[in-house]
């Protein structure tokens, strides 16, 4: 039984750990809001006082965090896991970073003797619940064939891009599709309401056909019921497509649909809508149409 720290039990991370237990791996969790490990610990789960503790006793330690900075801190920070790891251990990042972050986190922890995988997942909270999640990957071969078993308990597909880094690329592109498709969607069926057609009908028309997507399928009806319960939270899109929009930067390729939702989504969270869910972009459109919030 290979022995996993799990740090991070946000929307995403508590659901990937508890398929980890139910997979039966011999799991260790922390989070950094103290009150997120009971179900996971009455599922078998052991809560950990801090990140060198979920470390110390683990093969292969899952990182799950918002952003690059926590990421930085979860790892090296006071009581870090790079303080808790041991030679040969292997420190697997779901989280969605920086790619050259990456590649330095990758290097710091090299130095110790602990490899870094990076492997940011897409399938939002559906897929981490049921275990489906597609999983992108960077990193050395072998170490990415150690940790396939863990990747395989949260995820259905698992696709290996290249070195250290290469997986937050991948999700930097996933995040740049999704930011027009979803804008799309939000069109669409705005204009579809305004023109008197009824919005469920067009949905169901559309999802036989080229315009079929996951997002048609899985988001439509928040947008026409102008309700975004959680599934993922606008403000942690931005922070993607931010490093997208770098990344295009450095390799000097144009995003105008990416810059244009980065510029609605930061209308959004202005109004106070960062903690909506992403389909939320049907507020502005609905908005800027007319229609009543």
């Amino acid at each position: 039984m290979t022995s996993v720290g799990f740090a991070g039990l946000g929307t995403m991370g508590a659901s990937m750990a508890a398929n980890l237990v139910r997979a039966g791996f011999d799991v260790r969790v922390w989070n950094r809001t103290p009150g997120r490990a009971g179900e996971l610990v009455a599922l078998g789960a052991t809560e950990a006082a801090d990140p060198a503790a979920v470390a110390e006793a683990a093969d292969v330690v899952v990182t799950c965090v918002s952003d690059t900075p926590h990421v930085e801190e979860v790892l090296f920070g006071p009581r870090g896991i790079a303080e808790g790891t041991r030679p040969g251990a292997v420190v697997v990042d779901c989280s969605t970073i920086s790619p050259s972050a990456t590649r330095a986190f990758a290097a710091r922890l090299a130095a110790a003797g602990v490899a870094l995988v990076d492997a940011p997942v897409t399938g939002g909270s559906e897929g981490a619940r049921k275990g489906t999640l597609s999983i992108l990957v960077g990193g050395d071969p072998a170490d990415v064939e150690r940790v396939r078993p863990v990747l395989a308990a949260m995820g259905t597909t698992i696709t290996h891009f290249g070195p250290v880094g290469s997986g937050q690329v991948a999700k930097a592109v996933n995040q740049v599709v999704i930011a027009t498709g979803y804008l799309a969607v939000a069109e669409g069926l705005v204009l579809a309401m305004k023109a008197g057609l009824d919005p469920e009908q067009v949905v169901g028309a559309l999802s036989g056909g080229v315009a079929a997507s996951w997002i048609l399928a899985n988001r439509s009806g928040r947008m026409i019921a102008n309700d975004y319960p959680l599934g993922f939270k606008v403000a942690l899109h931005r922070k993607d497509l931010a490093i997208a929009l770098a990344l295009a930067r450095e390799a000097g390729v144009a995003l105008p649909g990416s810059s244009l939702v980065a510029a609605l989504e930061d209308g959004l969270i202005a109004n106070g809508h960062g903690d909506d869910d992403q389909s939320s972009i049907a507020r502005v459109i609905r908005g800027l149409s007319g229609m009543e919030d």
